[in-house]
């Protein structure tokens, strides 16, 4: 006689995930980069490692000091003027060296056109907001 298959109970997932939830990170070609640009000379895996490290810390810090600023302000969006105050306690802009200096120094000219307003012909002045 043939007996009746029975289904095993297959238990249910928990709606929760098992993982843990990672914190965004700075991606590592882009530090990479960054810090070649500044350092003409190789570094060893061990130093870059290092290097990430101190760049993920820097940022959080960053961030963590911008939010700290707009809610000081009563505000819930991140302004320039925000940044430019950052970066004048930081004392990487003074008065002998303001932030658009900066800007033309160390960004290519894409970024340079979206952050310093410029004029163009027919008085127009880019970018339109």
């Amino acid at each position: 006689p043939l007996q009746l298959l029975q289904h095993k109970p297959v238990p249910k997932r928990s709606k929760t995930s098992q993982r843990k939830p990672r914190e965004p990170q700075v991606a590592r070609g882009l530090i990479k980069e960054v810090f070649s640009h500044f350092v003409k000379m190789p570094v060893t895996r061990d130093a870059f490692k290092i290097i990430e490290k101190c760049s993920e810390r820097y940022f959080k810090q960053l961030s963590n000091d911008l939010e700290a600023y707009t809610s000081h302000a009563g505000r819930k969006t991140v302004e320039m003027a925000d940044l430019e105050l950052l970066m004048r306690r930081q004392r990487v802009v003074t008065d002998k060296i303001p932030l658009r200096v900066l800007i033309e120094r160390y960004l290519p000219l894409e970024y340079r056109k979206l952050l310093i307003p410029v004029a163009m012909s027919g008085n127009k002045v880019m970018p339109l907001k």
